[in-house]
């Protein structure tokens, strides 16, 4: 399939976002009126600085157990806007308990993938909505082990997957909304062993949020996933799937989350992160100008940077083994009867 109709969906939506009220990119840590917390007084240089810190995740559909450091830096700080860079490296580790977090193949340790983000985030009139767009790079090299479907599998090898992605956010003191497009660049689909091939998945996902208290957000979402030909060049992924997800902001630097998806291809898949971020100036701790969510925003980490993968058959070994397995089965059950 084209990547040109879930690009330009992505841009579609992306441009419509311009128009939308902002939500918070993280929970917020104050309410109130622009007029009650004098941010209209608040100078950004004094808000926006770099920060430094450290986040991690379990596996989750097609995304790999991870942990690692990441760092924002504004480059351009005008009096109601950012232009900024913000980069991620995570050490990927092994799939659980053999639970394979690409469908058939258990994703194997340690592999380094990395993230870059370019983008430009304003502010409206009375600082109440924060409104941005951003747009970079993401790689992901992937080592295998067995497969998680009992079928034997040698030749293993180290793949290396690549995406383009896009982003647009709104913010404000109560709602977030967020549309991005992730797309696959390079060599999508690789050999990942003696049986089975992956590839990376493109995804365009629109997520509306909610700040139930100042410090909990509750998000839904939805995405399209495309991708992982088969032999034929039929796509073998190709359905929609919905995305919650709970934030709890314990302060102002450190902040815990829960997802849950479910989707025709990777089914239910849950999984939890963390953030530990904090500006440079003076270290963790402290303390910075009071602010409202919209300010606190400008500074917050984009979100979506993982390089999706999803695995097929991609050998006639691999259906000889299924087909082998199935009449296994079915001796079994009908001993079994007997």
């Amino acid at each position: 399939m084209s990547l040109t109709r879930p690009f330009c969906a992505a841009a579609a939506t992306a441009f419509a976002f311009a128009t939308l009220p902002s939500v918070n990119a993280e929970p917020a840590v104050a309410q109130g009126s622009a007029s009650d917390l004098g941010v209209m007084s608040i100078q950004l240089k004094d808000i926006v600085k770099p920060q430094v810190g450290i986040q991690g995740q379990t596996q989750a559909a097609g995304t790999p157990n991870q942990a690692g450091l990441g760092g924002f830096l504004p480059l351009v700080v005008g009096s109601n806007s950012v232009f900024f860079a913000d980069v991620l490296a995570n050490a990927n580790f092994a799939d659980i308990n053999n639970s394979s977090s690409i469908i058939n193949t258990t994703v194997a340790g340690t592999t380094i993938s990395t993230s870059s983000r370019l983008g430009y985030r304003w502010l409206n009139g009375d600082r109440s909505w924060m409104y941005g767009l951003n747009a970079g790079y993401d790689t992901r090299p992937m080592s295998t082990g067995p497969a998680d479907t009992g079928i034997p599998v040698y030749a293993s090898r180290t793949a290396f997957f690549q995406q383009a992605a896009v982003n647009a956010e709104a913010v404000s003191d109560k709602w977030r909304f967020n549309a991005y497009g992730l797309i696959p660049t390079g060599e999508v689909d690789q050999q990942l062993n003696s049986v089975y091939k992956g590839g990376v998945l493109t995804t365009v996902g629109l997520d509306a949020g909610y700040n139930v208290t100042p410090s909990l957000l509750a998000s839904l979402g939805g995405y399209y996933q495309n991708g992982d030909v088969d032999d034929d060049g039929n796509p073998e992924v190709d359905n929609v799937g919905i995305l919650g997800r709970l934030a709890y902001a314990i302060n102002n630097e450190v902040s815990i989350g829960a997802n849950l998806s479910y989707d025709d291809s990777f089914d239910t898949r849950f999984s939890a992160d963390i953030k530990w971020r904090f500006n440079t100036n003076g270290g963790p701790g402290k303390e910075t100008p009071k602010s409202n969510a919209a300010v606190s925003a400008l500074t917050s980490t984009p979100s979506y940077r993982d390089v999706r993968v999803h695995d097929i058959c991609g050998t006639g070994a691999c259906v000889i083994g299924v087909a082998v397995g199935q009449g296994i089965a079915t001796l079994i059950k009908l001993a079994l009867i007997k």
